[in-house]
């Protein structure tokens, strides 16, 4: 899926100045290695749906064993390994003898205490791979069955089965130490590189197990279908503490959402939160919300936002311009697109905005291959669009209670027609104040 790093900010899937990143939320790894490949797999959408069912495969059999996952793998075990192999130490025996293994031992205290403490956490590193092929078995995904397969190569070369026969009750000999550490230094290294590689993978799909079990995410369900629609119920924001639930309904004959309301009543919220359920659904993730059936998307765009560029020389109202047509020109493609449009226009005066907006509206709506949801502060142009069938039309409403705002963020059929402006400035004082002038 086609996603651009406008989208990725707007929807704070990587993270932006204004909140939390969405892969921070998910972040329950344990080693450095795996937290980057985490911000990778959140930064590659897959585009087909058997790799997708793949990764929600793989997710679901380290969702099955993650209470029972090895704690002798941790961050510090990688350090250790990673930095032995940039240690120099001075030589020695690849098989020495008693002697002179007690011989180096004495002599280079540094050097042997290094390699005593490498060896120590390879073989706890080994132990608690072997441990994890055993805890997954066979299961259905292709991803770990690849993985599994890789990693038993490699422990079943002779001395890393004999290291995986060591027990801590029976310390390491001399020999023992000096003969495994030539081999991991000199003969190992590639295979604990390719371990190391593995393990990360694994500690970033396993985080994505915790955050399902965490949140109480359920997995989409994907459609092969030639035209996109998606259908959800209780889907919300992930960021929320205390979300209101949406269900959504989006396909060929009802495939644009107009949406509209008071500011902070609820619109951008709700746009931002079925982006980041489709894109989290793409990465084979599954999604806050209780139910969701979808189409495989080519591409996801998002005009959230967007702001000047004072170095550039460019207006605000420009840019929207500019975000509009590049839009037009990516999903003239004829694939499948969801377009997310947060308050349409703001930057020029009501009268172009209304012309403006309208045309935009007009044109976007012909195009069957793609999904819109708009919100637009425009509430006028809502009666104007009414006459066309494949348009929605949703609100939240907004309340006053004692001279209160009561915002119940509840997506309603309809258009909205409250006019709470100048409220907002008397209750926050402004106008006592501008009075006083």
């Amino acid at each position: 899926m086609q996603v651009d790093d406008i989208t990725l900010h707007d929807l704070s899937i990587l993270g932006n100045n204004e909140t939390i990143a969405i892969w921070q939320q998910l972040n329950f790894t344990h080693t450095d290695g795996g937290r980057q490949y985490l911000k990778k797999i959140l930064q590659e959408p897959l585009n087909n749906i058997a790799a997708i069912q793949d990764v929600q495969n793989t997710i679901q059999q380290l969702l099955q064993i993650e209470t029972d996952w090895p704690v002798t793998i941790t961050n510090g075990t990688i350090m250790v390994l990673e930095k032995y192999f940039e240690t120099p130490v001075d030589s020695f025996k690849p098989v020495p003898d008693p002697f002179s293994a007690w011989l180096y031992a004495t002599l280079k205290k540094g050097d042997y205490s290094l390699i005593k403490y490498s060896v120590e956490h390879t073989i706890s590193f080994l132990q608690g791979l072997q441990q994890i092929t055993i805890l997954l078995g066979n299961g259905n995904s292709k991803l770990l069955s690849t993985w599994m397969q890789t990693i038993q190569i490699q422990l079943s070369k002779p001395w890393a089965q004999k290291m995986l026969q060591f027990k801590k009750e029976k310390p390491l000999t001399k020999v023992e130490v000096l003969t495994y550490g030539h081999f991991i230094q000199h003969h190992f290294k590639s295979g604990i590189e390719e371990l190391i590689e593995i393990y990360n993978k694994l500690d970033a799909y396993l985080s994505l197990a915790i955050a399902i079990k965490k949140f109480s995410f359920h997995f989409p369900d994907f459609k092969e279908c030639n035209e996109p629609f998606i259908r959800a119920k209780a889907l919300y924001h992930l960021q929320l503490n205390t979300p209101v639930p949406y269900t959504i309904a989006l396909e060929r004959n009802q495939n644009f959402l107009f949406l509209t309301g008071a500011n902070m009543g609820g619109k951008s919220t709700f746009i931002k939160a079925v982006g980041v359920c489709i894109y989290l659904a793409h990465i084979g993730m599954a999604v806050p919300a209780s139910k969701m059936e979808l189409s495989l998307f080519d591409g996801l765009i998002s005009n959230i936002n967007l702001t000047d560029n004072i170095t550039k020389g460019e207006s605000y109202f420009f840019n929207e311009v500019h975000r509009i047509k590049k839009t037009i020109e990516k999903i003239s493609d004829g694939r499948k697109w969801l377009v997310l449009i947060d308050e349409l226009f703001k930057g020029t005066n009501q009268q172009d905005a209304v012309k403006c907006s309208i045309s935009v509206i007009e044109g976007l709506r012909k195009m069957n291959n793609a999904l819109f949801i708009l919100s637009t502060h425009l509430y006028e142009i809502g009666h104007e669009l009414k006459t066309h069938s494949n348009i929605q039309f949703k609100y939240f409403q907004t309340s006053i209670e004692n001279d209160q705002l009561i915002f119940s963020y509840q997506l309603q059929d309809g258009i909205s027609n409250d006019r709470l402006g100048y409220l907002i400035m008397r209750k926050e004082g402004v106008v006592d104040l501008l009075n006083k002038l």
